[in-house]
């Protein structure tokens, strides 16, 4: 047997003696908030974290059996999660989150703003409240949600909004939602300036057309046809996408608007 057998030899031995989750317990000790994380592309970020070892807050709106689903989950493969109410279009609720996630576990390492909604409405079908809603959810939650969390990170902090790639597409329909997004990407961009002499990122990863609760039959056949590889996006490609970010290994990323979209943004 040659030396370079024996050796891939003894790594397989070692992965199967180990298994897969030790190996990518890259996050092992991390306090991650996954905010919107009861379903969807949160439900799929809060999974993998877990996975990669970090200690997950799954924030839900109203639905606390999907977020305890969520939970139970990731204990059932043994991941540590805790389920957490708060409505993230209220700057109070959105505080209060990072506030008892640091009481709880006395840090905070990651936060990724992933609630939001999606609002198909042409301009002239748009109310104020409306737009209210969308921004407040979309936009003003997730600001304050920041701001508390940079109270908190320390020197490896990361922190991550989850956009989408129509804010660099035309269509109608649907120009409250890709403005409350916009100003989600400035933030980003902001922050990363702010924050940067503290050793801390802050990106947005913009999902393309992504099979969720929020896709239209409608824009799911615009999503395949815009896409090089005819398929809509899953929760779990978004997902592997924010592991990375948030890694060791993405320490010299901040500022960055990656587009997860399957190419329909190139």
């Amino acid at each position: 047997m040659r030396g370079g057998e024996r050796r891939v030899l003894q790594v397989e031995s070692v992965i199967s003696r180990k298994g897969t989750a030790d190996i990518m317990a890259s996050l092992s000790g991390k306090i991650a908030i996954v905010t919107g994380a009861s379903s969807g592309i949160g439900r799929a970020i809060a999974e993998r974290l877990a996975e990669d070892g970090a200690i997950v807050v799954v924030n839900y709106g109203m639905s606390v059996e999907k977020a305890q689903q969520v939970v139970t989950g990731i204990q059932a493969k043994g991941g540590k999660a805790v389920a957490v109410q708060a409505d993230m279009s209220q700057v109070a609720e959105a505080r209060r989150l990072v506030i008892e996630t640091v009481k709880q576990f006395s840090r905070l390492d990651i936060l990724v703003n992933n609630a939001g909604r999606f609002m198909p409405k042409a301009l002239l079908d748009t109310t104020e409240a409306d737009f209210d809603q969308i921004i407040a959810l979309n936009a003003k939650g997730p600001y304050f949600a920041m701001q508390e969390a940079a109270n908190a990170l320390k020197e490896g902090g990361r922190i991550v909004n989850i956009s989408t790639d129509g804010t660099h597409l035309s269509f109608p329909g649907a120009t409250a939602y890709l403005g409350s997004k916009g100003a989600l990407e400035q933030y980003t961009k902001g922050l990363a300036q702010e924050l940067a002499p503290r050793g801390i990122t802050v990106n947005t990863i913009s999902p393309g057309f992504t099979e969720t609760g929020m896709m239209t039959d409608q824009f799911r056949q615009i999503g395949i046809q815009l896409s090089p590889l005819k398929r809509l996006g899953l929760p779990k490609d978004i997902a592997d996408v924010v592991a990375f970010i948030v890694s060791e290994e993405a320490r010299w990323l901040t500022g960055q608007n990656i587009h997860a979209g399957g190419g329909i943004v190139m």
